[in-house]
């Protein structure tokens, strides 16, 4: 994940603020609860990234050989087969 804890806490502080200041939420409601939800859907969001990426790299490995022999460049191939599986799966990334 390329977010620290602390930092996804902080965006969901600033989401529940935002919220506030515009009042689209009510006062009364529990904003911690709130900002636990946003941090939670924030993690699992960029856990999606992360394990497209794993999956990247285990294809990848399959093929270390063809590509050493082909002299392709490894972050590149990287880039175009996660390009690939995040548009055949309609991820946005």
């Amino acid at each position: 994940m390329r977010l620290r804890k602390e930092m996804i806490e902080r965006i969901a502080n600033k989401i529940v603020e935002r919220l506030n200041r515009r009042e689209l939420i009510s006062e009364d409601s529990n904003q911690e609860v709130l900002r636990t939800r946003i941090a939670h859907v924030i993690e699992a969001d960029l856990m999606v990234e992360d394990r497209l990426n794993d999956e990247v790299k285990e294809i990848l490995r399959d093929f270390e050989d063809e590509m050493d022999r082909g002299n392709v460049d490894y972050s590149r191939m990287f880039t175009m087969v996660k390009t690939k599986l995040a548009r055949e799966r309609n991820l946005v990334l």
